[in-house]
Parts: structure tokens; C-alpha cells; sequence
């Protein structure tokens, strides 16, 4: 077995390596970019070495430095994790012809799956079921138009070197096809250097299941199950459970052993996920070959109670694999969902920021093994007070519950989410809570289209926000008040904690909801304050005394009820949780404001930092609502800008390849 080991990765995945090889007794090497110096990664591995600056091109995709970093260090083997160098093949290659050992799969077997055009060809000739398509070499846009019409609308455009959702398009119609494969070329070479893209049919309402494989350098390869991951949002998993539900013994072994059979094509070694798309009616298709561990392996883990890191590791190190076929059981039933920083409101747009407050439900790191009762288990790469850039993908953590069964594990999973606090950046958690709660998730109605056929559901309008979070906010901007003025000394004429000489303060809080004005009308009394509120009937005062306050923490009397919550304050924004839910309440300080204009018009900004990838309109153009003007890329993913109303542009600030900060103006537009 390994003395040391480098992890060549970064967040959560670096965490959840080092933890096991913690536990085996095996010291680990971090490596880290500027943009990281201080991550959490750094912290819990033994060692640390800086290797370049924050871009990844520039850092963690450096295969020469990493492995320069592993001899200087004394590591004997590299860990990819996911993402990054872990499916390239020529950095496993140049591993061993360094005499480091590569922990994953035979550099061959990376080079066979890594085209889905060409693995597709080996798993036909393996006899593993496909989707009708092309999966040929000519690029040519004509021709794969040509191929699409005769495969029949809607067809699926695929990079052929991607993964993690990008580089991915449905075409509806012929008409759309040659503007769809352009975008997907684009995002192709962006995120993976290659633009090369397949079509296969779309199916609808299909199930996205995939097979855990694990081989050793024997011979022998087992599958550990099914996961299904059909939950997705631009072609991106969001929830993940194994094992599969309405999953039949047969078709669990038929689906396991083409899974088998797809390894052992190629030669393959450690664990790897065979992914494929499935009909409701039971039948399937080879999708893909992931040659890495997968983000969400932790399911796996939970239901069949094995550390996958501990086996990879084995693996590598020569041993055979520690279980065959007929040992391996599962037990329960597990959920993992991913949190993310970005704003499902905004079509799941990455938010970057600083976590300036961040609480869990209790949990454990990295736990496998069952009980009796539920399990929460948080993987994470953050702690309170990092900080979300633009360089990386975007995950806070993956949140993940064992339970007995699934309805269990579905409780567990609510309870926990309504248990998550996060402040500084916008996060999916309510999301996410409404859709565990959705009835087609909770029935187990799942295909890849879920999200979307919910949409209404999964995205209700906005509604007034409860009586209850207005006077915690409140609450807590009074006490903030009170607590000054208490410092501020003993004069009644500088005081702000609404003394007054003759009379009671009468005062009005100008809260605001979603944009809507919610106005909270506010008597100051000795020792407490009386509300009104258009919420509360007849126009009446409720009475208003805190009974506790532990730091952000506040529990109150509002009338006859006891209402807690906690309140952070960010600027002239309250965040409470309340009740299992966040709200977001903006403060209009009239005295702040007073100078205020109105906001320049006629600016449409970048949401984001990124880079222009694509201008679709020229100065002094006419264009409608909704028109599609620019296409910005961050974060490996495409971004379209879209014209706010019919209208002229007068102006475009910036060119193709530009790089822009978060909030730039892009152009200047001037509504008809």
C-alpha cells in the first residue's frame, strides 16, 4: 500500500480522498492555485504546494507541474479526482512514464471511453444496446443535418469529448439545427478542446441510470448497483438516490452485466460508471463511460455500506478487488443533493460571492456504514467565511441521507435541507426543497424532463411573505439599534433607540418583498414595540417583546404567539430563516436613500464575470423583446443576453474574446 499520496484536485473530492487516506494511515500532498491558498483542501491534507494561478489552464490542468510536485515530494501515486486531468489519458500515461502510479484506469481504457463516438463503436461490437445516431468523424455541418433528418426529430447534439452537461443541445427542429450545432461547438472547444459532437435520437421521458463498475488489475470486475440520476437541470445531475426505484432483480443484472461487459472491452481498472439512458417500458441504452470516480458515488457508499476511495486505492496499489459479485449486497436506500452557488430563478445562473454565513444540519463526514436510524452525511470543500469564485464550479456541498427505505431517506433529506443556512450568495436550497417535496419526485415519477415539466410547480409566483419573517427582521434591526445606542452612552439627544422627551416614537420600516413594498408601521413602548401591518386584521397593533437573543438567533412574542428564527444581516438586506425556509427582506433606509436617482436606463450588464464568446447583433440594429443579442461564457457554460424590450442598439462595448467583470455594461440599448 501507498505511504503518500498527491491529490491533483481541488474542493469537496480533494476533502473526501484525503479523509480516507487519513484513515488508512496514508499522508497526502495538496496542491492549490492562488485563488485557493486558503481552501479547506489545503487545510486537512498534510502537506501543501502552490503550482500557478487561479485559472485552472493555468494550475490544476498543469500535468507537468503536478507531476513535478509529486517526486519532489516523495508521493508515490497521483489521485485525479474528478474533473480536471482525471479522464485524460495523457496525463495518466505521463504518470507512469515518471514511475508515479495513475489511480484510476489504464491510460488505453481512458483514450477508449474518452471519445463517445468511438466508445460507442466498441460497445456495439460488446453487444451493449445504443441509441440510434451518428457517431462517425465527418464534421461537416451539412452532413450532420442530413444524419439528424434521418435519425427524426427531436435529436440530441453531444460534444464528443464532453461531460458534466456541457457541450450538450436538443434540436426540435431542422430549422434549428445548424444555429443549435454551433453554440455546442463552441462549448465544446471552450470546455474541452475538441468540438467534434455525435447526434442521437432524444427520447422522451427517459431515465438516466448508471451502473458503478470496479476492476482490478486481475481480471475481475464486479458492479456495485444502480444510481438513478435523471434529475437534471442543462443536462447536469441535481439529485441523485440508489438505488433505482421501480428497479426489477432482472433488470438490475442485465443492466450490471452490460455495464461489466463495457469494462472489460477496454481493459478497465478501478471504478468507473457505465451511464445509460433508459425508457419507462425497461429498456436501455449505452450512453457513456465515465473513467473516474463520480460526484455522486456517495449513494452508492451509503447503500452498500463500502468506502469506494479505500477500494480505488487498493486497487492501485495491485490488490485484487476486496468483494466479488456474490458477496456485494445493498441495504436502504440513499439521496444525495447537490448544493450549489446559483440563482434557479435566473435559470440556475452560478453566483459567486464570500459564505458569510453558513450553518448544517448535523452531520458526519464521510460516514458509509448503516444503522437503524437515518443518516446525514455533507461532503464540502467550504467552511464559513470562503469565498465561491468564478474560476471553478460552483458547489458549496453535496448533501447526502441513508435511510431504511425511501420514504425515509426522502424525510431525512427535507429535514435536512430545511436545516441549511447560507448567506452571501445566492444558493439552490429552496429550490431543491421544493422539488424533494414535489409529488413527482416524492412518487418516484422520474425521467430527465422532470424539472421542466414541473416548472410551474417547482417555480410558484411570488407570495406575500408571512407576518412572522417581517417582525423577525424587524426585531432584529431594532435590537441592532438598541444595542448601539446602549454603547453610544447616556445621551437621550443622540440616542437611536426611539426615546422620546413627551409621547412614544412612531415609526414605519420600510421593508421590501420580491420587490414589492411591505411596510411595517412600529410604536416604540418601554420594553417592547407594537406592530401594524396590512397583514393583521382591522388594521390593529400587535404587541412585539424579545424574549431571546443568542447572536443571530431571536425569538420573539408577536401577540399571542412565540415566533424564533434566525437573522443575518448583509448591508440593507435581512435574511431569515424561518420555519424551515429563507427569505430575503430588502431595508430602505429613507435617510441612506435620500439622494437616490433614478437608475441610468437603457444598460444591460454581465451577470457574471466572463468572456464574449459570440455577438448576434450589430450597431444600430432593430431588434424585439427576447431577442437573443450576445452569448456570454462563464464558468464553462453559455450564457445568453436577451434584449429587455423591442428596441435599437445603439451600441456594442465590447468584441468577441473580450473578458468582462460582473456588472459591466455590455451595450447600450434604447427601448423603442
Amino acid at each position: 500500500m501507498f505511504t503518500k499520496i498527491l491529490i491533483a484536485n481541488r474542493g469537496e473530492i480533494a476533502c473526501r480522498v484525503a479523509a480516507t487516506a487519513r484513515r488508512m494511515g496514508i499522508k497526502t500532498v495538496a496542491v492549490y492555485s492562488d485563488a485557493d491558498a486558503g481552501a479547506k483542501h489545503v487545510a486537512v491534507c498534510d502537506e501543501a504546494v502552490l503550482i500557478g494561478p487561479a485559472a485552472a489552464k493555468e494550475s490544476y490542468l498543469r500535468a507537468d507541474k503536478i507531476i513535478e510536485v509529486a517526486l519532489a515530494t516523495g508521493a508515490q501515486a497521483i489521485h485525479p479526482g474528478y474533473g480536471f486531468l482525471s479522464e485524460n489519458a495523457q496525463f495518466a500515461q505521463a504518470c507512469a512514464k515518471a514511475g508515479l502510479v495513475f489511480i484510476g484506469p489504464p491510460a488505453s481504457a481512458i483514450s477508449a471511453m474518452g471519445s463517445k463516438s468511438a466508445a460507442k463503436e466498441l460497445m456495439e461490437k460488446a453487444k451493449v444496446p445504443l441509441v440510434p445516431g451518428y457517431h462517425g468523424e465527418t464534421q461537416d455541418a451539412d452532413f450532420l443535418q442530413q444524419q439528424a433528418d434521418k435519425i427524426t426529430y427531436p435529436v440530441l447534439l453531444k460534444a464528443s469529448a464532453g461531460g458534466g452537461g456541457k457541450g450538450m443541445r436538443i434540436v426540435e427542429q431542422s430549422a434549428d439545427f445548424k444555429a443549435a450545432l454551433a453554440s455546442c461547438k463552441r462549448e465544446a472547444i471552450n470546455s474541452f478542446g475538441d468540438d467534434k459532437v455525435l447526434v442521437e435520437r432524444y427520447l422522451t421521458r427517459p431515465r438516466h441510470i448508471e451502473i458503478q463498475v470496479f476492476a482490478d488489475s486481475q481480471g475481475d470486475c464486479v458492479y456495485l448497483f444502480e444510481r438513478d440520476c435523471s434529475v437534471q437541470r442543462r443536462h447536469q445531475k441535481v439529485l441523485e438516490e440508489a438505488p433505482a426505484p421501480g428497479m426489477t432483480p432482472e433488470r438490475r443484472r442485465a443492466m450490471g452485466e452490460a455495464a461489466v461487459a463495457a469494462a472489460k472491452a477496454v481493459g478497465y481498472v478501478g471504478a468507473g460508471t457505465v451511464e445509460f439512458i433508459a425508457n419507462q417500458d425497461g429498456s436501455f441504452y449505452f450512453m457513456e463511460m465515465n473513467t473516474r470516480l463520480q460526484v455522486e458515488h456517495p449513494v452508492t457508499e451509503m447503500i452498500t455500506g463500502l468506502d469506494l476511495v479505500e477500494w480505488q486505492l487498493r486497487v492501485a496499489s495491485g490488490e485484487p478487488l476486496p468483494l466479488r459479485q456474490d458477496q456485494l449486497t445493498l441495504s436502504g436506500h440513499a439521496l444525495e443533493a447537490r448544493i450549489y452557488a446559483e440563482n434557479p430563478d435566473k435559470g440556475f445562473l452560478p453566483s459567486i460571492g464570500t459564505l458569510r454565513h453558513l450553518r448544517t444540519p448535523a452531520a458526519t463526514e464521510f460516514e458509509v456504514s448503516q444503522s437503524s436510524a437515518s443518516i446525514v452525511r455533507i461532503d464540502s470543500g467550504v467552511r464559513q467565511g470562503d469565498a465561491i469564485s468564478p474560476f471553478y464550479d460552483p458547489m458549496i456541498a453535496k448533501l447526502i441521507v441513508w435511510g431504511q427505505d425511501r420514504r425515509q431517506a426522502l424525510a431525512a433529506m427535507s429535514t435536512a435541507l430545511a436545516q441549511y443556512q447560507i448567506v452571501g450568495l445566492a444558493s439552490n436550497v429552496k429550490f431543491l426543497q421544493r422539488l424533494v417535496a414535489g409529488q413527482a419526485f416524492s412518487e418516484a415519477d422520474l425521467d430527465t424532463g422532470l424539472i421542466e415539466r414541473h416548472h410551474a410547480t417547482l417555480f410558484p409566483a411570488a407570495v406575500p411573505v408571512a407576518i412572522e419573517v417581517l417582525a423577525l427582521a424587524a426585531a432584529s434591526l431594532l435590537l441592532s439599534e438598541r444595542n448601539a445606542a446602549n454603547n453610544a452612552g447616556s445621551d437621550p439627544w443622540t440616542s437611536t433607540d426611539g426615546w422620546r422627551l413627551n409621547g412614544s416614537l412612531q415609526r414605519r420600516l420600510a421593508f421590501v418583498d420580491d420587490g414589492q413594498p411591505s411596510p411595517l408601521d412600529v410604536t416604540y413602548e418601554t420594553g417592547r414595540w407594537l406592530l401594524r401591518h396590512e397583514q393583521f386584521e382591522a388594521q390593529t397593533f400587535k404587541q412585539m417583546t424579545v424574549l431571546q437573543e443568542d447572536g443571530n438567533a431571536i425569538e420573539i412574542s408577536l401577540g399571542d404567539r412565540t415566533v424564533a428564527g434566525t437573522v443575518v444581516r448583509e448591508g440593507e438586506q435581512f435574511h431569515v430563516f424561518y420555519a424551515g425556509s429563507q427569505y430575503t427582506l430588502a431595508y430602505v433606509d429613507p435617510l441612506l436613500h435620500a439622494g437616490d436617482s433614478e437608475a441610468e436606463g437603457g444598460r444591460l450588464t454581465a451577470p457574471m464575470p466572463g468572456k464574449i464568446v459570440a455577438l448576434l447583433v450589430t450597431q444600430g440594429e432593430q431588434v424585439k423583446k427576447g431577442a437573443p443579442l450576445l452569448i456570454m461564457e462563464a464558468m464553462k457554460m453559455e450564457h445568453t443576453i436577451a434584449a429587455p424590450a423591442d428596441g435599437q442598439v445603439e451600441e456594442l462595448l465590447y468584441a468577441v474574446g473580450d473578458q468582462v467583470s460582473e456588472s459591466a455594461q455590455l451595450l447600450v440599448f434604447k427601448a423603442a
